[in-house]
């Protein structure tokens, strides 16, 4: 049998086609632990080889070794520049956050030394639920406006965790000026949350991408890490979830990826990944939900076990007042 190739989806109206399955490079910044840069620029190039087109990093994540890795990463793949799809991200820093105007003119020429490219196809500003989002849209995305002219970038994104930072910058911005969304942790088993938000970003032509359809670790078999913002009833029942899919010789990330994999308005889901045998789990998935569909059984007794907690989120520590 032929294994299907990685599917492509369109990004909103950016005319990119993003593979379903995005590598999310923090952890080449040894976020999660050390990671070699034989390691890295293997995971890498594994990934290109299987169909993955879509990475994405951040000056923030391991103090900017996260670009500098994927940057040596990519160069190694020795492909032409516009086989893959690049995506970084401003305003969050080892130092702090600054959405300034000034700073995110300076980081995109940073991060491109870093990355050694001469563009970013998707600019973020990263985490804007703890800056000004007035300063988001009256400053930082107006001067993100200037990179794209000046031909740095080709397209403008917002990330964040709370789901109203969005619609607020959205709805204040002209049509056709931020691209793309980054949400992470709302398109998961324990919480679809961002699916009410789709027809929404639809009617905006905004491309969406989610991120940690793990949860941040809650739906793995090791369980989150020890400073995961979810509340204690939360993280039992994702464990108690873990457990019932290894009785069944089932592996609950697995379930969790192709869950988030199924809906085809998202553009690509990004996992982060730090070895050549993630890479090829994080495929397989793809590949075998392509191949036999989502396994309806045990996702309906997985959803039974998390149903009461359904959609409960944490705050993302500084709120907006």
């Amino acid at each position: 049998m032929a294994v299907p190739k990685l599917e492509l989806r369109a990004l909103g109206n950016t005319g990119l086609k993003l593979s379903s399955v995005g590598f999310g490079a923090s952890p080449l910044g040894s976020v999660f632990g050390p990671v070699s840069e034989s390691d890295a620029v293997a995971s890498v190039r594994e990934a290109f080889r299987l169909g993955i087109n879509f990475f994405d990093t951040s000056p923030y994540y391991g103090a900017t070794l996260s670009e500098k890795m994927l940057g040596k990463g990519l160069k190694a793949l020795g492909v032409p520049r516009n086989e893959y799809i690049v995506s970084t991200k401003c305003g969050r820093y080892r130092e702090g956050f600054d959405f300034s105007a000034e700073r995110v003119t300076k980081s995109i020429d940073e991060s491109l030394e870093r990355l050694q490219l001469d563009y970013v196809d998707i600019f973020q500003c990263h985490d804007i639920e703890f800056g000004s989002l007035d300063q988001i849209v009256k400053e930082t995305i107006p001067a993100l406006q200037k990179l794209k002219e000046a031909g740095k970038i080709r397209f403008i994104g917002i990330t964040g965790l709370p789901l109203d930072i969005f619609t607020y910058v959205l709805d204040r911005v002209p049509p056709g000026t931020v691209d793309v969304i980054l949400s992470y942790c709302h398109y998961s088993i324990n919480d679809s949350t961002l699916e009410d938000l789709l027809p929404y970003l639809k009617t905006k032509g905004v491309g969406v991408i989610s991120a940690s359809p793990l949860a941040m670790g809650l739906l793995t078999e090791f369980g989150p890490p020890e400073w995961h913002p979810a509340s204690p009833e939360l993280k039992s029942a994702c464990q108690a979830a873990a457990v019932y899919c290894k009785d069944k010789g089932k592996n609950i990330s697995k379930l969790a990826m192709q869950y988030s994999l199924s809906n085809k308005d998202i553009s690509s889901v990004l996992v982060g990944m730090n070895s050549v045998k993630q890479v090829e789990e994080n495929v397989a998935a793809a590949t075998e939900l392509a191949l036999f569909g989502k396994d309806h059984e045990t996702l309906a007794e997985v959803e039974a076990i998390l149903k009461p907690v359904k959609n409960q989120t944490w705050p993302s520590g500084i709120q907006r007042s």
